[in-house]
């Protein structure tokens, strides 16, 4: 995921809402907490976007709690087997949960952003080779028996996985596919 302002990846990253307790009384916003009080008061509990969020934390106008998706009860989930966390349960809206993480880190101190890091680096290294295997799996299936054949394996099998996982699924299962092309066509594959 790139952190561009027209990247539609981190647009949906930074939309996903994270709970927010102001520091401070705020005049005429009681809005964004969805009610009809004119004020949010000290100490008030708002979910807001993650966009919103970097400006009342960095102005030290509030402070956050570590959303639910990098709670310890997933970390102890994906420390235990991180294949079988489905990660696009966790943060919905497509499904970013890697590109979540990184924008959660950019608010979060020294210790605990590499935590998380660690923590997102971990699961992506080991959801990986499983993400390609699958891949390949389900396109020499779909070359082989019709494109009805692997399409609803390859559907289930991508309901767990994160947006970016997703996207490295299609580009395996279409490099798979021109390999075999390429080899059948090749002087090699017609011996």
């Amino acid at each position: 995921m790139e952190d561009d302002y027209f990247s539609i990846e981190s647009i949906l990253a930074e939309n996903q809402k994270i709970q927010c307790t102001f520091k401070i009384d705020v005049p005429d916003m009681g809005h964004l907490d969805g009610g009809k009080a004119g004020d949010i008061k000290a100490l008030s509990k708002v979910q807001i976007p993650l966009w919103m969020a970097y400006i009342l934390i960095f102005s030290d106008y509030a402070d956050f709690t570590i959303p639910p998706p990098f709670s310890a009860r997933v970390r102890n989930a994906l420390n235990a087997e991180p294949r079988s966390v489905r990660l696009s349960a966790l943060v919905g809206q497509g499904g970013l949960w890697y590109g979540f993480g990184r924008m959660i880190m950019r608010l979060l101190n020294d210790v605990p952003a590499e935590e998380l890091s660690g923590v997102l680096t971990k699961t992506f290294r080991a959801r990986l080779p499983d993400v390609i295997d699958q891949a390949q799996h389900f396109a020499s299936l779909h070359a082989t028996s019709g494109p009805s054949a692997g399409d609803a394996g390859a559907a289930a099998f991508r309901e767990g996985m994160d947006g970016t996982e997703r996207e490295l699924f299609q580009l395996a299962q279409d490099s798979a596919r021109r390999t075999k092309a390429w080899y059948e066509t090749s002087e090699r594959g017609k011996r």
